[in-house]
Formats: C-alpha cells, structure tokens, sequence
C-alpha cells in the first residue's frame, strides 16, 4: 500500500476517546473513533436509513456504532451489521496515526 493513497482527516486530539467524528474524504464521507489507541474509518452513511453513523452511538466496551434513526448497529472493526433493520455492511477504511495526525485511506484493511 502506498503512502499516497492515505488522505490527512484531522488531528487525534479532535476525535475525543470512544466519540466518533465524521470527515469528507475524495471517495466520500468517513467516521472515525478511537478506543486505547485502536483507531477504525468507516462508512458514515448507515445503509438502512442513510443518516450519520457518527451521530449515533458509540459503544467503546464492544466497538459497536448504532444509527440514531433505526438503531442498526454496526461493528466498526468489521462494518458488518449486528443488530437492527440493516442488512447490509458499512465500508471500514485503513487508519493510521502518524505524528498525532489521523490519516485514512479508500484500501480496505487486510
């Protein structure tokens, strides 16, 4: 993977521990959140109701997003859907922390 597939979101002092927040990227809009130094970029849009994942819930014990609107749950790490109306998965992005800033990329993690 090259460096240059990675976009600059924003600094980890701007994503509070186990909050999300959301940022416009080329390929569309991620969310990131953070857990004891664990970073994870998906989807913002829930794929049931098309609102802000990052509006939502975020669960931090279990790495679990739930939309504020239809209450389908996500697991970030994943993006596969464990709960709720939603059937389908949210895209998770490549994340990477470099010198206190939050760097994401449109390559799916391995």
């Amino acid at each position: 993977m090259s460096d240059e597939a990675f976009v600059r979101v924003g600094s980890l002092a701007e994503i509070p521990e186990a909050e999300c927040r959301a940022f416009d990227v080329p390929w569309g809009r991620v969310a990131v959140t953070h857990v004891e130094h664990r970073l994870f970029a998906f989807g913002d849009e829930c794929p049931h109701g098309g609102c802000s994942l990052s509006e939502g819930t975020f669960d931090d014990r279990t790495a679990i997003v739930t939309c504020a609107r239809d209450e389908s749950a996500f697991d970030v790490e994943t993006g596969e859907p464990v709960a709720g109306p939603a059937h389908d998965p949210v895209p998770v992005f490549r994340v990477r922390d470099v010198d206190g800033w939050v760097e994401v990329s449109p390559e799916r993690p391995a």
